[in-house]
């Protein structure tokens, strides 16, 4: 099977935001709490050492995604094609019914929902309609620091390395995150 994923170069994001609101505009995901790529500044150190790094993160498509094993309708499912893992909204029966089971497994707290009382869970599907049509996605395309790209994992590995941990990100063994890094050191 292929499996698709996320390559960041953490030493060229500069936390412009740039990726996350594409993504929210090409998605049409209203102003609000609900952000499919997530940017989180990293600081350590005291001054005079200081560092500080920013990473940015979506659904990293996992090899093992806990977040299918938890819902309880099987809304969530893994592409055989790519390794995608998408959610049918119409299935999920939301935060209230299932008391947000996906989100409690996920170690990077990818699912949203939004403040509706029964919201349904949405995620990052990989901007399966631009990839379809042999486009790129759109928080790859609009990063304007190339710090993103998406593709196979091999393919990733081949052009960036196998490095899977980066500052403010933990790799998970079990669960296999699709996500190539280069860390800010």
């Amino acid at each position: 099977m292929r499996q698709m994923g996320f390559y960041f170069n953490q030493e060229r994001c500069t936390g412009c935001y740039t990726c996350s609101i594409a993504c929210k505009d090409w998605n049409n995901i209203p102003a609000g709490l609900v952000n499919w790529r997530k940017i989180k500044k990293v600081e350590e150190g005291k001054f005079p050492d200081l560092f500080l790094a920013y990473l940015s993160t979506a659904c990293n498509h996992c090899v093992n995604p806990p977040c299918i094993k938890a819902c309880p309708t099987e809304a969530i499912v893994k592409r055989e094609l790519d390794g995608i893992v998408v959610v049918d909204r119409e299935r999920c029966i939301g935060k209230k019914e299932c008391g947000s089971k996906c989100l409690k497994v996920c170690p990077w707290n990818v699912p949203q929902f939004s403040s509706e009382i029964n919201a349904k869970m949405q995620k990052c599907d990989l901007c399966l309609d631009r990839l379809e049509k042999g486009q790129q996605t759109i928080c790859v395309e609009a990063c304007p620091m190339y710090a993103l790209d998406v593709g196979t994992i091999d393919k990733l590995q081949e052009k960036y390395g196998t490095h899977t941990e980066a500052k403010g990100f933990i790799y998970n063994e079990k669960i296999k995150p699709s996500i190539v890094f280069k860390t800010k050191k």
